[in-house]
């Protein structure tokens, strides 16, 4: 799952230090890239997100996303 996750954002924001950085505190990730995200992520791993979901901190890392979509499973 967390290289599924690690593709999806790769091709959202090339060249970002997936590890390191937290993508909505810095920035990475805007309104337009968070829908785009949102929506891969629904179809890729068959989840339902709602708008409760739609925290920062659900979004800040791909560790943060997989306990997001474990968690929706």
């Amino acid at each position: 799952m967390k290289q599924t996750i690690e593709r999806i954002l790769g091709e959202l924001c090339p060249g970002v230090d997936l590890e390191s950085e937290t993508l909505i505190d810095e920035g990475l990730i805007d309104s337009f890239d968070l829908v785009s995200l949102v929506g891969e992520l629904m179809d890729e791993f068959d989840v339902e997100l709602t708008v409760e979901d739609l925290l920062p901190e659900n979004f800040n890392s791909v560790d943060a996303i997989v306990e997001l979509i474990a968690r929706k499973r």
